[in-house]
């Protein structure tokens, strides 16, 4: 098995076994759509309404929005799945990709940028153009994930539209809003909202109900992602909302998650007062009863998002 093939056999296996425990043991299970063995490239549709759909599988959710003119994509999915959520989208519709919004710079949601044309706008939070230009791994997963794909293509298919507090593309019914209301699992987090359908897909700033990733490497914070959450939590014009890798939920869920996160700081507050390491307060954490539907949290993450708190509160 040759070039192309490895490439993507090697990532799904690295999926598989649980590549970071800083990125991918946070991820809901089933998320990355493995089916069918080792390297097979399984996109599943899901219809969330006539002209917008939710792909899962290859990395992150990616949400598909059909406009009279073309289509918009939010998120790629990791390097090697371009291809196949390209095939995937021709499945659905015959108008062409014509703008790929990313909600962050992670390589699960941005590595499928590089296969699509270069006439596409790319569209990111200015944060997040800048933290593409970096190419800095995940904080707690630096040794544990593939090649940064810009650098590995010399800068293709980067960003090449920002937006600083909001944006405004298009109107009426294919209008989208894009928010950005601070720092949380990264700096550049975006909320992609489309008002006219009520959903919003929120990246991996509310991946899911379990513990994030503060990716301090890429500015995110442990101390500010829960007014972040709920900032957003208060749109007025969202009922339902595509999450980073699990199922669609409600402002009322991303709500809660606002309070699991705020309610994990106090922790980390105290346990600094009162004077205790980063790994003792590691291993002190209780999970609340409160969120027992919750994943159960994987000992690294919690060490992970213990020392990034740690730092900020110095």
């Amino acid at each position: 098995m040759k070039g192309h093939n490895r490439r993507v056999v090697t990532l799904s296996l690295l999926l598989a076994c649980g590549i970071s425990t800083a990125i991918y043991t946070h991820q809901t299970a089933g998320a990355q759509g493995r089916a069918g063995g080792a390297g097979a490239q399984v996109i599943q549709v899901e219809k969330l309404k006539d002209n917008l759909f939710l792909l899962r599988g290859g990395g992150g959710n990616t949400a598909v929005f059909v406009g009279a003119d073309g289509v918009t994509v939010v998120d790629t999915k990791i390097p090697g799945w371009g291809q196949p959520l390209i095939a995937k989208i021709k499945e659905i519709t015959p108008k062409p990709v014509v703008r790929i919004i990313n909600t962050h710079t992670h390589y699960d949601h941005v590595g499928g940028n590089v296969d699509f044309p270069t006439t596409v706008e790319f569209v990111a939070q200015a944060n997040t153009r800048a933290n593409m230009e970096k190419g800095l791994p995940p904080k707690g997963a630096e040794s544990r994930v593939p090649p940064d794909v810009f650098k590995a293509n010399g800068g293709k298919n980067m960003a090449n539209r920002t937006f600083k507090d909001k944006m405004t593309i298009g109107r009426g019914a294919e209008q989208i809003d894009l928010h950005y209301f601070g720092r949380g699992h990264t700096n550049g987090d975006a909320w992609v909202v489309f008002p006219s359908l009520r959903m919003m897909h929120a990246g991996d700033i509310f991946s899911g109900k379990l513990v994030p990733l503060l990716d301090s490497n890429n500015g995110g914070s442990g101390v500010e992602i829960a007014d972040t959450l709920a900032k957003a939590a208060k749109l007025k014009d969202v009922d339902s909302i595509i999450t980073g890798h699990s199922t669609v939920m409600t402002p009322a869920d991303l709500m809660e998650y606002s309070e699991f996160n705020r309610s994990f700081l106090e922790y980390v507050r105290a346990a600094k007062k009162a004077g205790k390491s980063v790994e003792d307060a590691a291993k002190a954490y209780s999970f609340p009863e409160k969120y027992a539907g919750y994943r159960a949290p994987q000992p690294d993450s919690v060490k992970n998002n213990i020392e990034v708190i740690y730092a900020e509160l110095k």
